[in-house]
């Protein structure tokens, strides 16, 4: 019997689940199919892929083998079909895009309004995800690009540094004067203040500021969200620390350039090396440097 395409997808779900029940139930087929289709694709194979012998099904060595290829081959061939549905006039096209989750406070909406507003007919898949999920999502081709910080990447991953995101105390507006000197980082140990929770890398990042410069914070307040984050410093006399292109967007909101500041960070597109680029995917590129530059983001090179 002659290999198809199901019969890998069929020995892939089988493999992700260990169960010939929950990956019937996935595929929508039911169990003695799926037992049936296994059988004639080791049987073209020539050797068993499976082993059924305990409570939980498992690949065998071959099998293994066989499964690094047939994922390998499935997605060639889904970025084989996507290369086919590329329009180079960009008047149709998808694109799958992953963001860190402080990107989402301040760049996502720009770049999203901006190819939107150009080019209507793509189709845009936006997720928010930690750094490691996207460099694994982007060598697993799930997503076409990823916007994270440069630094040490997984192997295959390729980055453009985009610009330098600088951090402050962010405070609201109406409670601190226009033109408010630098403030001491030991000063820091008298506020009460609003951080993101440990959850974001931004915290890290705070965190470790804090620690090199000995203070301990008075953390009132932990939020998982920029949005809840800045609308608690607006009406509350709490600070928080935030990329100081949040408040670019936030007239309600005011950076305090803290003495000595914060560490900044790269900001990079980040791809799959070796995968195919689409012409949406070279459209965003190119989008996102114009952006970039419009709103002032220093270049890498300038800090």
């Amino acid at each position: 019997m002659a290999l198809e395409l199901r019969h890998l997808r069929y020995l892939l779900a089988v493999a992700e689940h260990g169960s010939f029940t929950r990956a019937a139930e996935e595929l929508h087929i039911s169990q003695p199919t799926l037992s049936q289709q296994i059988k004639q694709l080791e049987h073209t194979v020539g050797t068993q892929l499976l082993d059924r012998t305990g409570r939980a099904v498992r690949l065998t060595d071959a099998g293994g083998t066989y499964v690094h290829y047939a994922r390998r081959a499935l997605r060639d061939l889904a970025a084989a079909e996507r290369a086919v549905l590329d329009v180079a006039d960009l008047s149709r096209g998808s694109l799958r895009l992953a963001v860190t989750p402080t990107f989402t406070a301040y760049l996502t909406g720009p770049l999203v309004a901006e190819i939107h507003s150009r080019h209507p007919g793509i189709t845009l898949d936006v997720r928010e995800m930690t750094q490691d999920r996207i460099e694994s999502g982007l060598l697993a081709d799930e997503l076409d690009l990823g916007i994270a910080f440069h630094g040490d990447h997984a192997s295959g991953i390729a980055a453009t540094p985009l610009f330098t995101e600088t951090l402050s105390l962010v405070v609201a507006a109406d409670r601190t004067p226009d033109a408010e000197p630098p403030l001491p980082a030991s000063n820091l140990s008298e506020r009460q203040l609003a951080l993101l929770s440990g959850d974001f890398a931004t915290r890290t990042h705070i965190d470790a500021y804090l620690a090199a410069q000995r203070v301990r914070p008075h953390i009132a307040v932990e939020a998982n969200s920029i949005q809840a984050l800045t609308e608690i410093v607006r009406r509350t006399p709490l600070a928080t620390v935030l990329p100081d292109a949040v408040t670019h967007d936030h007239p309600h909101l005011r950076p305090v350039t803290l003495e000595p500041p914060l560490p900044a960070r790269t900001v990079a597109l980040l791809r799959r090396e070796s995968a195919y680029q689409s012409a949406a995917a070279r459209a965003f590129a190119r989008l996102t440097r114009y952006v970039v530059d419009e709103r002032g983001y220093p270049h890498p090179r300038d800090v």
